[in-house]
């Protein structure tokens, strides 16, 4: 029987599915292509349904399932040049820097000048010969007395304790986080110095230079306490200043003046005052983790002094 014999008149013929359905080069060809309209009164066109492509990353790769992964690994193990900063107190791969390695070689060549000076080697001679040449030598002994005295107690702490509450109130005002953790760390670094030099004073029992009496001489007090100080200072302010190499160039002036003044007034031999920047700087290796982490500061602006 043909189509539509037997049926009303009025009644339309129905096409199959086939006559419905472009094929697939036509969906390829013509996104936009418009099908037939069926036969009926009341037909609508209808558009071939043509899937969008699927967005791609910045690199012009497709967002599929298998290249999904691989930009994830990406943006896990480097970071992205136009992104935010990678947060204070880590490396690019997200894990906190090692902070043992440079006090704990500080640390040995510390151990290594103690064991030298305390038997008679011939780099205590060397020490004792220096510490003759230069004795009364090349600065004026009025300035060499002013440099020895910014080792004082009564010189560097107040210092220290100025640029403590001042960057103690700038941190709690501006909402900062963990806001104490840089002045207690300064804090912290200064109060081992009396811990760590005093014992060793008295068990290394070293003798003075010519001119002054007594013994326990090494390591240098002022030396020890003029680095922590000063240093821990120029960590405090290393963020809050537009030019930060120059004021770590200022701390380590101002501690090569402290030392070569005790030396040229002969209050110490030098390596006293080696052993305690040995030892100084062990301590703001320490501290300088917390004083920078906590300020919103990266590692590579971090004074050393």
């Amino acid at each position: 029987m043909t189509p539509g014999e037997g049926l009303p008149s009025s009644t339309p013929v129905v096409p199959s599915r086939t006559h419905l359905e472009p094929s697939a080069p036509e969906l390829l060809t013509d996104r936009n292509a418009v099908r037939p309209n069926p036969p009926g009164p009341d037909a609508t066109p209808i558009t071939s349904a043509v899937p969008e492509p699927p967005p791609l990353f910045r690199d012009g790769r497709p967002s599929t399932a298998a290249g999904a992964p691989e930009k994830l690994s990406a943006m896990r193990t480097s970071p992205d040049p136009g992104g935010p900063p990678a947060p204070s107190g880590t490396t690019d791969s997200g894990r906190p820097p090692r902070w043992w390695p440079g006090p704990l070689v500080l640390g040995a060549l510390f151990a290594v000048l103690t064991w030298q000076v305390v038997r008679d080697t011939p780099l205590r001679r060397l020490d004792e010969r220096l510490g003759d040449g230069l004795r009364g030598g090349p600065l004026p002994r009025p300035f060499a007395e002013l440099l020895a005295d910014l080792g004082n107690m009564t010189v560097a702490l107040p210092v220290l304790a100025a640029v403590v509450a001042y960057t103690a109130r700038r941190g709690r005002r501006a909402g900062a986080e963990r806001w104490w953790a840089p002045p207690l760390a300064a804090a912290g670094a200064m109060a081992a110095v009396p811990l760590l030099v005093v014992p060793l004073k008295v068990a290394v029992d070293r003798g003075a230079p010519p001119g002054m009496d007594g013994s326990g001489y090494y390591p240098s007090g002022h030396t020890a306490t003029a680095t922590v100080a000063y240093g821990a200072a120029a960590l405090l302010l290393a963020d809050r200043v537009r030019a930060p190499r120059a004021l770590a160039l200022a701390c380590v002036l101002v501690n090569l003046g402290v030392g070569l003044g005790l030396v040229v007034r002969g209050y110490h031999w030098p390596a006293d005052v080696v052993a305690s920047w040995l030892l100084g700087g062990a301590l703001l290796l320490v501290a300088a983790r917390p004083l920078s982490r906590s300020t919103g500061r990266s590692s590579s602006r971090t004074p050393r002094c």
